[in-house]
C-alpha cells in the first residue's frame, strides 16, 4: 500500500513537469517554422522587389498550406502580402493549441498563448513557462 502511495505521489509531481517539457519542445517547431518562412519571403523580395505575387510569381505565403505545416503549428500570412509590408503568424494545434507567434517583415516578434503559466508579449516569442515579456 506504502508502495502505491509512493508511485501516485510521484506520478502527481512528475505528470505536469514532463507535460511542460512537451509542450516546451513544440514551441521550437513555431520557431524554425516562421523563420524557413520568412526567409523565403526575404528571398522573394530580393529577386521581385515586392513580397505580393507578380505576374507568375507566387509570394510563399500562397504556397500550399501543407508545406508550410512544421510540427504541430501552420505558418501562414494574416492577410495578404503587399509590395513593403507583410505578417506571418504560426497557429498551434494539439499539446500548443491556443498559442499563436508572428513576426512582420521588420521582425517584430509577437506571442499569444491561451495556456496556464504562459504569458503574452507584443515584443518577442515565449518559450517557456512563466517567461517574462
Amino acid at each position: 500500500m506504502v508502495v502505491v502511495a509512493i508511485v501516485g505521489i510521484l506520478a502527481a509531481v512528475g505528470y505536469p513537469s514532463y507535460n511542460d517539457y512537451v509542450v516546451r519542445g513544440a514551441l521550437t517547431d513555431a520557431n524554425s517554422g516562421l523563420a524557413t518562412v520568412r526567409a523565403g519571403m526575404e528571398r522573394f523580395y530580393q529577386d521581385n522587389r515586392t513580397y505580393a505575387t507578380v505576374g507568375t510569381f507566387t509570394t510563399p505565403c500562397a504556397v500550399d498550406a501543407a508545406k508550410r505545416t512544421y510540427g504541430n503549428f501552420v505558418i501562414a500570412c494574416v492577410g495578404t502580402p503587399t509590395a513593403t509590408v507583410y505578417t506571418l503568424s504560426a497557429t498551434g494545434s494539439g499539446s500548443v493549441a491556443g498559442f499563436t507567434f508572428t513576426v512582420d517583415q521588420s521582425d517584430v516578434r509577437a506571442t499569444t498563448a491561451a495556456k496556464t503559466g504562459y504569458n503574452t508579449c507584443t515584443t518577442k516569442w515565449l518559450m517557456k513557462k512563466g517567461e517574462a515579456c
